[in-house]
Formats: structure tokens, sequence, C-alpha cells
């Protein structure tokens, strides 16, 4: 069993909004659930009574309520949740309009904007009454190619206020990136900025711009959101309207329209690079409910709380932060690098923000101990109560890293999920300890398990991870996908009437979640099943190594395991070296997990969510096309791949 490393106390649990929760529904149903495990239990043995019980305790505001809760609940796909229930997604999002800031706004030079609650529901306000005077209504699509800045939350709200569909990227995307993306989904109108901010550079995203819309001819409206320049060059644009232009700066109330539950409400997209991304449709009520439920009661988040997640606006823990102002607290947004101008940068504005949730990469994390950071002696983090990672797994070495020199009271949640459901399967509870190396549990209403090579459910074993009942935030399908097929194939043709989400980890006894990588990543030599993870957490603890990358290459009617790694400055891929990766892998893990070729390389291909692309390097190595590179950050590192010969 994995060490403890950190218990909330018998206050702190007692306070919780869980607790509360579980209050809630003992009062509601009779019943005696006393702690996480039989709150657990019920949620997913009883449906209908937990979601209701969600609905409830989070006060989802709706012009009409359901007549049933669910109907179909044993089919998947095919479940149908709110039968006959009419909400809107802003106005549970701008629920409170008062002098409290909803968002705090940060760039990496140290710019900042405020909204309150009041300003924001103006800002709202005006922007969707020039949306409707441009004719948007419901099911229209409007695309965002922007920072994560106010204005891009505010055009969201906007968007989803007429009941019209939002989608997003970042402006680090090339136009051929942006066009697999929005060319799918023809969107009416289109937000971007002037440009953005990365490593001390400003960085025009008006070319991209130019080069794009001819290419969508769907695009009635543009709209230019000033950030670099106070008053853009729009010349090479004559279509465009700048943002200030367009407004309506009269108006000064939102009119909301009520829609039905699964009401589209996001187009995402999957980071794969195996083809054009998939256009995921999300639903506005079962990502509204999903949310609540995972910030209200997996992350405790209280009004005074406020929440930073460093993301961009085309990873969907984007989407996920945005929905933190349905329970009042304040947002903190930041464009930027995180390591400029210092590597302690985002440390420094935790501390200056007083933030209390903070959200980033497992990378991120790894990347600060390699940089010697230590916050626990350079900064106060008094505010700071949770630290929230995702991305990839985050390995053991990182909890105690965290906690011997970030804060020792720090609540830290490992969570995993993905864009396909826009949340989380396994995340974070403010009444559990957190043990090295795991997710505290499976979320709430996320019937998950794990499956062995049989379809078998295993715990304390490897395996698949499934979801075996409906939840309200699976998708409502893929764009343009009228008869379902590809969204079957995607998640179900697997397991018939199961969820198979491509993860591969195993479940504990206390009802912890070790993830050790994605299932079409898995390693299989000698037909014994290795999660990348495994090996990425001894070999990153060896100071030398920056990160590294493992694939499976098939080798004598077997597989053998390659390990690259990029190492520090400097370093040589020496005996020495070699020596102790072997050791290390060897006495922490099994032989098994020993990789038969270790290779220095430059620099290791990751998704823009900070992901190893191990596919990609495969692919690479094996002279295979790679269609989607635009979903990798730094698609140039295959190149050393593609010419490389192992032998």
């Amino acid at each position: 069993m994995n060490q403890i490393l950190y218990t909330p106390t018998t206050l702190q649990q007692a306070q919780a909004n869980i607790t509360q929760f579980i209050t809630h529904i003992n009062q509601q149903h009779q019943t005696t659930l006393r702690d996480y495990a039989t709150l657990y239990q019920f949620s997913i043995e009883h449906l209908a009574k937990f979601w209701q019980a969600v609905w409830d305790f989070c006060h989802v505001i709706a012009t009409q309520p359901a007549t049933s809760v669910v109907i179909d609940s044993d089919k998947m796909p095919g479940a149908r949740w709110f039968v006959g229930a009419q909400l809107n997604f802003a106005e549970n999002l701008l629920r409170y309009r008062d002098a409290q800031l909803a968002i705090i706004f940060r760039d990496e030079k140290g710019a900042r904007q405020t909204y309150s609650y009041q300003q924001l529901y103006l800002q709202v306000a005006q922007l969707a009454a020039a949306l409707k005077k441009a004719g948007i209504k419901p099911l229209d699509r409007v695309a965002g190619f922007l920072p994560n800045l106010p204005q891009t939350l505010i055009t969201m709200l906007a968007t989803s206020s007429l009941g019209a569909i939002w989608s997003s990227c970042s402006p680090d995307f090339g136009s051929s990136g942006v066009v697999d993306r929005f060319g799918q989904i023809e969107p009416k109108v289109l937000f971007t900025a002037d440009g953005y901010q990365f490593k001390g550079k400003c960085i025009n995203s008006l070319t991209t711009i130019q080069d794009v819309l001819p290419q969508l001819p769907s695009v009635e409206k543009l709209i230019v959101i000033p950030y670099l320049q106070a008053t853009p060059d729009l010349s090479l644009l004559p279509q465009a309207i700048h943002y200030d232009n367009f407004i309506d700066k009269k108006a000064v109330s939102i009119t909301f329209t009520p829609l039905p539950f699964d009401h589209p409400l996001y187009i995402m997209y999957s980071s794969g690079t195996t083809g054009k991304p998939k256009c995921i449709v999300h639903g506005a009520g079962g990502t509204l409910l999903q949310h609540l439920k995972e910030l209200n009661l997996h992350v405790n988040l209280q009004r005074h709380d406020r929440l930073f997640y460093y993301t961009t606006c085309g990873w969907m823990m984007w989407n996920w932060m945005a929905s933190g102002l349905a329970l009042g607290a304040t947002l903190v947004l930041f464009d930027g690098q995180p390591f400029y101008p210092k590597t302690d940068s985002l440390i420094s504005l935790v501390d200056e923000e007083a933030v209390s949730v903070f959200g980033t990469s497992a990378k991120y994390i790894a990347s600060l101990e390699k940089e010697g950071v230590k916050p626990l002696h350079t900064h106060a983090l008094t505010a700071l109560r949770m630290i929230l990672s995702t991305g990839s797994p985050l390995a053991s070495e990182s909890f105690d890293y965290v906690y011997r020199e970030i804060k020792k009271t720090v609540h830290l949640a490992s969570i995993s999920g993905g864009t396909d459901i826009v949340s989380c399967f396994a995340l974070g509870c403010p009444i559990l300890p957190v043990y090295r190396g795991e997710l505290q549990c499976p979320g709430l209403g996320m019937a998950i398990a794990f499956f062995d090579e049989n379809g078998a459910a295993v715990i304390e074993q490897k395996g698949e991870l499934v979801c075996t009942k409906p939840f309200p935030s699976m998708p409502i399908g893929f764009w343009r996908d009228e008869s379902g097929e590809k969204y079957y194939q995607a998640y179900f043709a697997r397991y018939k009437n199961i969820w198979s989400h491509g993860d591969f980890g195993e479940l504990t006894k206390h009802l912890g979640v070790i993830i050790y990588g994605r299932s079409d990543a898995i390693l299989n030599p000698g037909g014994v099943r290795i999660g990348t993870a495994e090996i990425y957490r001894q070999v990153e603890k060896i100071p030398a190594i920056l990160e590294a990358c493992a694939i499976g290459q098939p080798f004598e009617n077997d597989e053998r395991i390659i390990l690259f790694v990029r190492l520090q400055p400097g370093v040589s891929l020496e005996d020495s070296l070699l020596k102790n990766i072997v050791q290390t892998i060897k006495e922490n893990t099994t032989p098994r997990h020993v990789p038969a070729k270790i290779i220095a390389v430059p620099d290791i291909p990751r998704t823009r969510n900070g992901k190893i692309a191990e596919l990609a390097v495969k692919k690479a190595l094996q002279h295979k096309p790679i269609t989607n590179l635009e979903a990798l950050s730094n698609p140039e590192a295959l190149t050393f791949y593609q010419q490389l010969v192992i032998v």
C-alpha cells in the first residue's frame, strides 16, 4: 500500500461541502451514508436519486423541471437525462451579479485586469445583444481563436446565453490546425485577438487569420479583440470589426434562452495524431451538472476561493475552470509561458493573487523540481489549499516534491478524465487522505472499473479503464455523425454497452486509482502489459534526465522497449548513466520494464496539453504519415525520429 502523505483535519472534513451533501441525501432518502465509500456506492447504484440530489444541492437554475431524471439508464449510448427540463448554461454561470471579483487576468509581463460579477454580467449582456442583432440563434456556431483572456469567457457566455454553440482553439495553432477544426463545424462568427504573448514575445494572430478566413466561407463576421495593441491594424482584414465597435453598449440585461438539458453547448476536439480531430459535441445540462458536482463536492469550491488553472482555451480544463463562476468563485486567468520571466513566475502569481486552488499539468510540477524551485522556502502561499494536476499521470516522486518543497499541508489531487467527457473519471476528495502516486477516488456517479484481457473487472491489477453505467456528461455525439457510427466506434465498440476510455490503470482496495498511461501506447514485451508511466516514473527521478518517451517495437516475433531520453544540457549518455537508468528501472519495477535500447534525443514531442506523443514517435520511426501535426506543440521534434535507424 502506498504511503499516506496528507490527511484532512476533522474540522476540514466536517465543514466540507461533500459532508453537507451526505447529510442532504440521508435526509432526502432516509439512508445512512457515512463516508465517501458509501456515498460513492449509492451514487452508482441509484443514478436517478444521486443526480437529482446534485441538481438540488447545487441549486441548478431551470425554467422548467425534468419530468424524468433518466430514461434508458441501462443503455450506452442511449440514456437520456433530465428529460423535459429547460435551462440555460450561461444563466447558471451568471447567477451572481455583485461586486465580488469574478475574473482576475494576468499576463506574463505582469499586466492585470479585473471584472466584478456585476461588470461581467454587463459585458456579456452587451455582447449577447450584438450577437443577437447579427442573427445568431440556437445551434449556430460561434468560434474563438483566442488566448485565455476575460473576453474569451465573455464570448463563450454570450454565445451560450443565446443557445448557440461555442468552440475554441488557442492562438498557437497554425492555419491548418484552425481549418481542420473550425472548417468541420462551419462557424457563423469568428472571434480572434490581435495576438498573444509567449516567452517575452508578442505574436501576431491576424496573419494566421488572414490565411484561415478564405478557407472558412461560413464566417459572416470576424470580430477582433484588442490585446497587444489598443487599436489593432485591420487593414489586411477589411471585413473585420473591432470588438468595441461590435458590442451593443446600450444593453444592460440578458434574456437567457431556455433550452433542453441536452442542447449542444460546446464542440471540442480530440488531440490525437491519427487524422483530422474528432468534433465532440457536449450538452449544456450534462456539462453544467458534472462540473457543479466536481467543483462543489470534489474540489470543495467556495465563494471566497480563487481558482487558477494553467491552460489555454484549446484544452478542456479551460471549460472546466469556467464553470467555477457558477459557484461564485474568482477565476484567475493567465496568458503566457509559465516559466517566463522566471522559473517560479506562476508560483509568484499564486502568492500575489491569493490563489487557493492551483491547477496545472504533471509536466509543470516535474519541471519545477528539475529546475530546483523550492516555494516552501521562497513564497508564503498562505491562501493555497489545493493543487490539481492533470494532462498525464503524476509521478510518485512529484507527490513527494509537492509535500517536501511546495506546501506540507496542501491537498494534492491528481485528476484524470478528458475532452471526451469534458470532466473527470477519477479525481480528488476533501474528506479522503492523499496516497502517494494515487488519484484519491473515482468521481461520484462514475461507475468505473478496470477490465483485464478477458473483460473481467479486477482490483489491484492493471486493466483497461471503462465506465459501466451512463453519466450526464457523455457527449451528445460527434458533429456531422448523423448515424452515430463514429461515436459508437470511438467508445462502445470494444465492450457492448460499456464506455471504453482508452486509459490503462488500476483500482486499489481503498478506492484509489492509479493511471499508467494510454492503452494505445501500452508496451507488451513477452506478453506482459506495461504502462509507459511506470517507466517514466523511474527514469525521470534521475537528475540527468529531463524527460523520457518509451515505445514498443516489433522484434524477433515479440516486442522490445525502446526508451528515448532528453538529457540536461551538457550531459551525455555515457555508460555510467546507462547503467543507472537500467538499474533504477529494474530495482523499482521488474526486469520486463528494462528497455532493450536507450537513445538520447534532442526533444520529445508532446500534445498541446502536455501529453507525451508516443504514437507519433512510433509512426515517425516507421515512416508512416502523421496527419494531425497541429495536435503537437513541437512537431519539429519528429524530424529526428524520422531519420533514426534503430538496429
